[in-house]
């Protein structure tokens, strides 16, 4: 049986522990692993800290929700403050009008599924936050698919400013290439950011992810990032992009049209447009950054038929990198009998 909702008013400090020791009662009896209700806890302690000093308190609603077949804890945070100016730029970590370090909806936002905010001036904010809980089987089928990813700095930086995602559950596996903006310290940073927000909420919806990611990276220079989901118990394939990641499958004797939008994520871009694909057991999807040089064609490597993904990925990286650039390359095929 589900835990009853439980509504907790927090005008001083006592409110905050009030409220972090109910968060984590009613994820632990719904089910969540220790680490999960950790986070929970954190994610009110935040909610209830930021109601006490930008709203002078306000009340915090918890509750359990199901989405299909699965379940989750929802966070409603309301009060009658002044309001958010910028909702969006308020996320963004570092950010913060009463000189604190301005963590509180940045860290949300890591570490719940779902956040909606509605804010009006002098009349007060609504945040509605969701983390569900996550339960896979194990798959009776074998990943027929292999990956392989070869990636380095522009020369003769230390840090990447790429960054790559490979994940696998039950009978799916995604797959990405993010690239923070110019090189160095800065776009590492980004990138890393990035790469943090898709491996917590791998499982969510693409356009999803590219929300959350978005919010993530505001307070960064900015990424451009392509993920690419394999349901491969169904021969299926999602993709979305933002930004220049280069994309092709081979054969293209039925050609893929990967919608593609223009902008950088975490500075105003569009939101993604997710296609989907049927996946033929003899494609090859290779996804690469723009350290990578587009004028290739696979007619200049003869013996990729018969060649694992790690080593195209290593091949295409050596021949076609650019020195004034970081590059990355993922390279997804089905194993080689």
């Amino acid at each position: 049986m589900l835990p009853q909702p439980q509504t907790v008013e927090v005008r001083h400090e006592s409110g905050v522990g009030e409220a972090r020791r109910a968060a984590r009662t009613m994820a632990a009896t719904i089910g969540f692993p220790p680490q999960a209700c950790e986070e929970i806890a954190l994610t009110i302690t935040e909610l209830a800290t930021n109601l006490i000093k930008h709203a002078r308190g306000g009340t915090l609603l918890l509750s359990s929700v199901t989405n299909g077949e699965h379940v989750g804890v929802e966070i409603v945070s309301q009060d009658n403050g002044p309001g958010i100016a910028d909702v969006e730029q308020s996320i963004g970590d570092h950010y913060s009008t009463t000189g604190t370090r301005g963590t509180g909806l940045g860290a949300v936002n890591r570490l719940t599924d779902e956040l909606e905010i509605t804010s009006r001036h002098a009349s007060g904010t609504r945040i509605i936050c969701r983390k569900w809980l996550r339960k896979y089987d194990v798959s009776i089928k074998k990943c027929p698919l292999t990956f392989g990813v070869s990636t380095r700095p522009r020369p003769p930086y230390q840090l990447n400013g790429d960054a790559f995602v490979v994940v696998h559950w039950f009978e799916s596996s995604l797959v990405g290439i993010i690239d923070g903006l110019g090189h160095g310290q800065f776009a590492h940073r980004a990138a890393q950011s990035a790469r943090h927000y898709v491996e917590s909420h791998f499982d969510l919806p693409l356009d999803q992810i590219f929300r959350g990611t978005g919010r993530a990276c505001c307070a960064t220079r900015g990424v451009v990032m392509a993920l690419a989901r394999f349901d491969w118990g169904n021969s299926r394939l999602s993709f979305a992009s933002v930004g220049n990641i280069a994309v092709r499958v081979f054969p293209r004797s039925d050609p893929f049209h990967f919608i593609v939008r223009r902008g950088v994520i975490g500075l105003s871009a569009p939101g993604a447009v997710v296609s989907e694909h049927p996946w033929q057991p003899d494609q090859m999807l290779v996804l690469h950054s723009d350290g990578i040089s587009t004028r290739w064609d696979w007619q200049e490597f003869h013996d990729w038929e018969d060649k694992p993904a790690a080593a195209i990925a290593q091949e295409l990286l050596q021949a076609k990198a650019k020195a004034e650039d970081d590059a990355t390359v993922i390279v997804v095929r089905n194993v080689i009998p």
